[in-house]
């Protein structure tokens, strides 16, 4: 049941949203005094406050700009009410401190969809990975545990990155971001051209993803993910590590090693009528004991649990990586890059808005004023512009 916290000195504005609210089956808490810390509110933990504005004191205003700026509390959506007279001046008095506001008296239908989607927005962000967008934890947890409470046939896919510890600690933690957006794209652009219409991305964090699919479409999504992880991720290494095919690491034991460049590690697990699966613990169960034999087998790869399935056993798909370094299929960025068209920080700066927004790299380029029409033309001539 989702908690809201009314603030108001207006009793009966009070009771008319308690009202509301209790249909509505939220757990309703009143308060006409203000608080002077935030300690009751913590202990209430509310999915989101209504402050009554033009009811309310200065003093207890401040309580709006106090959540905002306390870590534990700065997530919850606050929703003010303003008199419609005083508008702009309230406004511009509490604009730090609100999420959204409504005209009071507020209409019913209006304030229920308003306070609804300030929860979700609240939501949506608190359980997203800051660095892509997209949903995690929670969210991931919630959304697999509807398909199998509604009896849904579907594919979960884990996708493990290998070896990028190592990779971090040799090329730094910016460049390792840079590795876990482009994933985030590859993984995005992969579901939307051979997956279904409402598939769910996800990142779980670090270089760990997910996604869900229907189950016959998995397996072509897992081959291309794979290949194009395959074919674009050793450009994240310098030209000698790529043509050496390792990096030279310690270990866990602190021991000098060649570590192979960084693979990928899928495992998928299939829910369909021949499978026995009944709730989100058995999915990750099964999910951890493919990662676990995964990441005893070289390269990149993907596999799903036949355990229980009409099929039997299977082994591991892995893929036959090839030398990209010479590939006709080379990414634009490199080839621009190699032909001294712009530099690594452009290149970068161009991958992240290529990467956040899905616009096309020499578009982002050019917008950029790193590049001409000219030089676009030139690096593109003769290649296969589905594979740039």
């Amino acid at each position: 049941m989702k908690k809201i916290l009314i603030i108001s000195s207006d009793k009966k504005l009070r009771e008319v949203l308690k009202f509301c609210f209790d249909g509505w089956g939220y757990e309703v808490f009143l308060e006409d005094t203000g608080f002077k810390d935030l300690t009751p509110i913590k202990k209430i933990s509310p999915d989101v406050v209504i402050a009554d504005v033009h009811s309310a004191s200065k003093e207890r205003l401040e309580i709006c700009r106090i959540l905002k700026d306390d870590f534990i509390t700065a997530f919850i959506p606050i929703v003010a009410l303003i008199d419609k007279r005083q508008l702009r001046d309230q406004l511009l008095e509490i604009k730090q401190g609100i999420d959204d506001y409504l005209i009071k008296p507020p209409d019913p239908l209006d304030l229920r969809v308003r306070i609804e989607m300030a929860i979700k927005r609240s939501q949506y962000s608190f359980y997203s990975s800051p660095l892509t967008g997209l949903p995690s934890g929670r969210i991931i947890e919630e959304t697999l545990k509807s398909k199998i409470d509604n009896a849904e046939n579907f594919t979960f896919g884990y996708i493990d990155i290998d070896n990028f510890k190592y990779f971090n600690d040799v090329y730094g933690y910016l460049k390792g971001d840079r590795v876990i957006m482009q994933t985030a794209y590859m993984l995005y652009t992969v579901i939307k051209g051979s997956g279904n219409k409402g598939d769910f991305i996800g990142h779980i964090g670090g270089d760990d993803f997910v996604f869900i699919t229907s189950v016959d479409k998995q397996k072509i999504i897992s081959e291309k993910f794979v290949s194009l992880f395959d074919r674009l991720i050793p450009f994240h290494y310098s030209e000698e590590d790529r043509s050496n095919g390792y990096i030279v690491a310690r270990d866990r034991t602190r021991k000098i090693k060649n570590i192979p460049l960084m693979s990928v590690s899928l495992a998928l697990v299939i829910k369909d009528g021949s499978s026995d699966i009944k709730n989100v613990i058995e999915v990750n169960e099964k999910v951890f004991e493919i990662k676990r034999y995964l990441k005893t087998v070289a390269g990149s790869k993907f596999m799903s649990d036949r355990r229980n399935r009409k099929e039997g056993p299977s082994g591991p798909s892995v893929h036959n990586k090839k030398d990209h370094s010479k590939d006709p299929c080379k990414p634009l960025g490199q080839i621009l890059l190699e032909k001294g068209k712009l530099s690594q920080s452009q290149l970068d700066e161009g991958l992240s808005i290529h990467w956040k927004r899905g616009i096309v790299l020499g578009e982002v380029l050019k917008e950029l004023g790193f590049i001409t029409e000219e030089n676009l033309r030139e690096a593109l001539k003769g290649r296969d512009l589905s594979k740039v």
